[in-house]
């Protein structure tokens, strides 16, 4: 019995940027978010007073969360780059799977706010002034709108799409609250505000609870969502020399990078390090598994496993 681990891949990977497109690309994009979400809400805060609109106010508290959303995401995004220590041998790359569950959670409570406001609205609804609603509605289009598109490229990692959906609802938001303001304008139907804000609150909802589901199984070391544990087992067991494949684990080391485990019985040929090396290869390349450690054995491996404590 031997173990085999994947050196080779620490190279390959940075070989590929695609897997660490974070640290240049993004760092711009959440300090540009960051800032121009932060004066947004002051914004949109001090307007909701002048204008009398509690739907403004409503959009400014949540770009509010956005601009704690994005701070926390970022922090994650760095952490990616943080050194393996002989205390966290994996280094931090977790911490991004923690910041999109928080992220997730904290847009479903928003959701929640934006619902409840909606209905004590349609309950009593009050005079807004339109104009000024819509002319800050606009402005929160054009900052959500153009910052959601900095985070555009990096869907594949759930952290960053998690950013880039924050933003993108909140030019949503922004643009019902827009609608809602110039049908107001026009007719001085002053239920039409919460209306669209109900509207807006139950699709975001609907986004949120499946970033929520992806979020909590990553943190539970759930198989990701983007790989078929059946699938790699199938072609583990196809391999030449391979006659049984058992101990198969697929979990996530951050939003970005995947890592598996697994036993194959190998009674008449060895694993050679060529093998190995195609096995890691394919791993990746099929089934975006970046960390492969392969245990070969030869057959009597019921006892083997008991005494290694698999």
């Amino acid at each position: 019995m031997s173990t085999h681990h994947d050196h080779s891949h620490h190279n390959h990977d940075h070989g590929h940027g695609h897997h660490h497109v974070i640290p240049e690309q993004f760092n711009k994009a959440f300090l540009i978010s960051i800032l121009a979400n932060f004066i947004l809400t002051a914004v949109q805060i001090s307007s909701a007073y002048i204008a009398h609109s509690t739907s403004l106010l409503a959009d400014g508290a949540h770009n509010l969360g956005d601009v704690l959303v994005l701070i926390l995401a970022w922090m994650a995004s760095l952490m990616l780059k943080k050194r393996s220590s002989s205390n966290y041998s994996y280094g931090f790359k977790k911490m991004t799977i923690w910041a999109s569950l928080i992220n997730a959670l904290i847009l479903v409570f928003a959701c929640a706010l934006i619902v409840e406001q909606a209905i004590s609205h349609l309950l009593s609804p009050h005079t807004v002034l339109s104009t000024y609603v819509m002319i800050i509605a606009l402005l929160g289009i054009l900052v959500n709108g153009g910052t959601a598109l900095l985070f555009t490229k990096g869907q594949d990692d759930l952290n960053i799409k998690s950013a880039f959906l924050h933003l993108a609802y909140d030019a949503l938001i922004s643009l019902g609250v827009f609608i809602a303001g110039a049908i107001i304008y026009f007719t001085h139907w002053y239920w039409v505000d919460p209306i669209v804000g109900l509207t807006i609150g139950i699709f975001i909802m609907w986004g949120s609870i499946k970033l929520l589901k992806q979020s909590v199984n990553l943190a539970m070391d759930g198989v990701p969502h983007n790989v078929n544990l059946e699938e790699v087992q199938h072609y583990l067991l196809e391999l030449p020399g391979v006659t049984e494949v058992h101990d198969l684990h697929i979990w996530s080391l951050s939003t970005r990078e995947n890592a598996l485990t697994a036993h194959l019985i190998m009674p008449k040929e060895p694993c050679t390090d060529e093998m190995r090396k195609k096995i890691n290869h394919n791993l990746k390349e099929q089934f975006n598994i970046h960390h492969a450690t392969i245990q070969v054995e030869q057959g009597a491996g019921e006892l083997d496993c008991e005494h290694h404590n698999c």
